[in-house]
């Protein structure tokens, strides 16, 4: 006999039933159209209820404990890691820590029900959602990507704040290339458009927001540019326009939604994982950058709806680094001399041309930071400029040893009673301011 157990409404449903069957009021066949269970189900469970009663209508398993139900002592170990270890981490990326760092295989859905049971909720909270229509991805891989750049705490307090400069396609969702800098400037973008073209190829089109670094803001063109009738651009435009990529500006962030989330989703995992490998230095962040984007593309990456590449080589015939370098215009002075960055460059004589004076030349300021002085496309030769005689003099004026310099006595001053008294200069007699204007009025002109 089993023992009394209590009924729930599903099974005080079936014992009214079953009593109606005994008193003859219903058939085996109308019990089972009633209770929605086959005839011979319901014969079984009748000739159980005769010999144990109500009991047996209770399933057996009820109060057992499932095979499947996760150890306490694990249920514990995820209590704790969630609030030591992986504190901040959200429910997805804390089963894939959980799984790779732990070893503990465990739902997503499982993690999410022990830590709401605890109290722990969701790290990050939601808004209400707003009504808005999705832009259908691009076709092809290539057609279109976004950049742009999210200053955040990466590394926590173990080091400086910096940006994260990202590009991601707009077809299949794969970052193509990021590099953190420590602020968002032209240079890092430099860098993400090198690792774009050099692993991946030339887009069609690249998306970014209205930044300075992209667009000139109340620009004025220079001569050459009106004479060609070009818009005034910056070194980021010279740069697209130079690999034949098309510059596309947002209006919106929320135009460039695809790469905004991508911001919300590193900013999210890529923080925990700097954290466990011990980065805490924008050099060592860069290097972690190879090892964790091919396990996040991975993860994120979509196929495009077309299988053609839209992405291009570059053209051959480019000096990637000269190409990738700040280009500047300046004018040789008669020493054959030109400034640049504070500094004077003396362009020394080659065998095409003894001097460049008056000459405009190209300097280009390259990503590792060298210089190079082209004139016709030629590559010059220069080296540092001698200093000048007032930058000599600046420094004459400096004294070689400070701690010297402070030690040594100061002259005498005089006091205003010991200074000496000047007597005031008075001009000559003949003197021009002495002259009277009559006298000079009526002086004739000498013919």
């Amino acid at each position: 006999m089993k023992e009394t157990v209590t009924l729930t409404s599903q099974d005080q449903t079936r014992l009214m039933v079953f009593n109606r069957i005994l008193d003859g009021q219903l058939t085996a066949a109308d019990a089972a159209e009633v209770l929605t269970l086959s005839v011979r189900q319901v014969r079984r469970l009748l000739a159980a209820y005769r010999e144990d009663g109500a009991a047996a209508l209770v399933h057996g398993n009820r109060g057992r404990t499932p095979a499947h139900t996760l150890d306490p002592r694990h249920r514990q170990q995820v209590l704790t890691l969630a609030q030591t270890r992986y504190a901040g981490v959200n429910d997805q990326q804390l089963t894939e820590l959980l799984a790779e760092y732990d070893r503990i295989t465990i739902s997503r859905s499982s993690v999410r029900r022990i830590l709401r049971t605890a109290g722990i909720a969701s790290p990050r909270t939601r808004r209400a959602p707003a009504h808005r229509q999705r832009r259908e991805r691009k076709a092809q891989a290539g057609l279109l990507v976004q950049l742009d750049g999210s200053p955040h705490r990466w590394l926590d307090d173990r080091g400086p704040a910096m940006s994260l400069l990202a590009a991601i396609d707009d077809a299949t969702g794969m970052v193509v290339a990021a590099v953190f800098r420590e602020q968002e400037d032209a240079h890092g973008y430099f860098q993400l458009l090198y690792q774009l073209v050099t692993t991946q190829g030339c887009p069609v089109a690249v998306y970014h927001d209205r930044h300075s670094i992209f667009r000139v803001v109340h620009g004025k063109q220079t001569i050459d540019e009106q004479l060609a009738g070009q818009q005034p651009t910056t070194q980021f435009g010279r740069l697209l326009a130079t690999l034949g990529i098309q510059s596309i500006v947002a209006r919106s962030p929320q135009a460039k939604g695809r790469v905004e989330r991508l911001f919300g989703t590193l900013q999210d995992r890529l923080v925990v994982e700097l954290r466990l490998a011990g980065i805490d230095t924008l050099d060592a962040a860069n290097q972690f950058l190879g090892h964790y984007l091919p396990r996040f593309n991975a993860t994120f990456t979509v196929p495009a709806a077309e299988p053609a590449c839209a992405y291009r080589p570059h053209d051959p015939s480019l000096d990637l680094a000269r190409t990738f370098a700040f280009v500047h215009e300046r004018t040789v002075a008669a020493d054959n001399t030109l400034a640049f960055a504070g500094q004077r460059l003396q362009l020394l004589a080659d065998p095409q041309r003894a001097s460049y004076a008056r000459c405009r030349v190209t300097v280009h300021e390259h990503l590792d930071g060298q210089l190079s002085i082209t004139y016709q496309g030629r590559v010059l030769t220069h080296q540092p400029a001698p200093a000048d005689a007032s930058t000599q003099r600046a420094r004459a004026a400096i004294p070689v040893d400070a701690t010297t310099a402070a030690d040594a006595t100061p002259p005498a001053t005089l006091s205003a009673s010991d200074e000496p008294v000047r007597a005031p200069h008075r001009p000559a007699a003949n003197h021009p301011w002495r002259t009277p204007r009559a006298n000079a009025a009526a002086t004739p002109a000498v013919s």
